[in-house]
């Protein structure tokens, strides 16, 4: 497997020892996380649409226990930007590793922390110099929800539709994919969350700013269908919500670090941004940058810090980052997004597949259901998941190249006839 490989079965799809797995998996974990449509052995068979069970991943491609090679086109939900196990990150996290595995949060901090929140500061917007560090999108999503609310006394929340800020119960409320989501724990959410549509006009803004201490936007929407919003609005956006004294929140969890052509996807700088998933190259990391005016309103440690926990600035994660951001700015990672995202587009669309987004951030317009194309896609050997009902979403790592681009348009095409 060198990374750049063609999808290569050995088996069908899923293989025999993936089923199996996924049998013991079955057994064990909560049946709401792992989708399964077979459920029952005497059932399994060719259409048979367990997961396969990964074993080892490298740039592009992933091995699974049965010895299939499949094409990774969603970067372990656009985590592996520079592809996984990228080398460099991995000798950053080993070296790591053998030195300090673990400090102590808000307690003791650790030099490779202090480092990366001085490269953070050195990468984000122009006047985002101070960070709360976390370990998921959610965490960073939270302490901007948080932030908002002690820098501005209110604790209303614009978001926008078809937008995803993470599932924890925190920021579960701000999330307007799907009602699925958010129902089951309805009495327990954020109740002062104001969906907007993309576009909507200042007037609707304005109405429904009062009480409002945060705008949260995705500069491009993920999981609702890799929708760009328009940056003139978001612009518009931000100058009104300042204007009433709210503080604007990008989530570029997903577009940030380069994905879409540039080192962030807005249009401005935020007071507060997100990111997350590509920052650390696998490590479970991720960091709320804001401005120092709007971090001061937390106020000074007394030694029981506010907003912490265990893993705060895990050091091997905070490693791995550092390792990222050297190589996003050396191989100029930004650029090259956006060269293969244009390729990309131009494929998909020579082939009749309408493409939206922006650099390695692509949304294909399918016009039929995208979960069965997916599945269709990955007895193929291709990893491509849904982006909304009839959209396929594409966020793969900068190492596919043009030979694979050009493989899976023609498995799309046949998949699709």
């Amino acid at each position: 497997m060198t990374g750049s490989d063609l999808p290569s079965l050995a088996t069908p799809i899923p293989g025999p020892r993936s089923r199996g797995a996924v049998e013991i998996l079955a057994r064990h974990e909560c049946p709401a996380i792992t989708a399964r449509r077979s459920r029952r052995a005497d059932q399994i068979g060719a259409d048979n649409d367990d997961p396969i069970v990964w074993d080892e991943a490298l740039g592009a491609n992933v091995r699974d226990v049965d010895g299939n090679i499949h094409v990774d086109l969603s970067s372990g939900f656009g985590v592996a930007l520079l592809g996984h196990r990228h080398p460099e990150v991995v000798a950053a996290a080993q070296r790591q590793a053998s030195r300090l595995i673990h400090a102590m949060g808000d307690a003791f901090p650790d030099a490779r922390r202090i480092a990366l929140l001085e490269a953070l500061a050195g990468i984000a917007p122009a006047g985002l110099d101070v960070a709360i560090l976390g370990l998921s999108g959610s965490d960073a999503v939270d302490a901007a929800v948080k932030t908002a609310v002690l820098a501005t006394g209110r604790t209303g929340v614009i978001v926008v539709q078809r937008g995803y800020h993470g599932l924890a119960l925190g920021v579960l409320g701000l999330q307007t994919t799907s009602p699925a989501f958010t129902e089951p724990f309805r009495a327990l959410v954020h109740p002062e969350v104001r969906a907007l549509p993309s576009g909507c006009s200042l007037a609707d803004l304005k109405a429904a700013l009062p009480g409002v201490g945060l705008v949260l936007l995705e500069p491009v929407q993920g999981r609702g269908g890799m929708h760009s919003l328009p940056d003139d609005w978001i612009e518009e956006v931000a100058f009104a919500a300042r204007s009433q004294g709210a503080l604007v929140a990008f989530d570029e969890i997903q577009s940030g670090m380069g994905r879409t052509g540039s080192m962030w996807a807005g249009p401005i700088a935020p007071d507060l941004l997100c990111v997350g998933k590509a920052l650390a190259g696998g490590f479970p990391l991720s960091a709320c940058l804001g401005t120092g005016e709007a971090m001061a309103a937390w106020g000074l440690s007394t030694g029981e810090a506010l907003h912490t926990q265990t893993f705060l600035g895990h050091p091997v994660g905070c490693a791995a980052a550092l390792a990222v951001i050297h190589v996003t700015a050396r191989d100029g990672v930004p650029e090259r997004c956006r060269a293969l995202g244009s390729t990309w587009r131009a494929r998909l669309e020579n082939a009749g597949f309408p493409a939206r987004g922006r650099g390695l951030m692509l949304g294909v317009e399918l016009g039929r259901g995208a979960l069965a194309v997916s599945r269709a896609l990955g007895r193929r050997g291709w990893i491509a998941l849904p982006a909304g009902p009839t959209s396929l979403g594409l966020t793969p790592s900068v190492c596919v190249d043009e030979p694979l681009i050009d493989a899976f348009v023609d498995s799309l095409r046949t998949v699709c006839a």
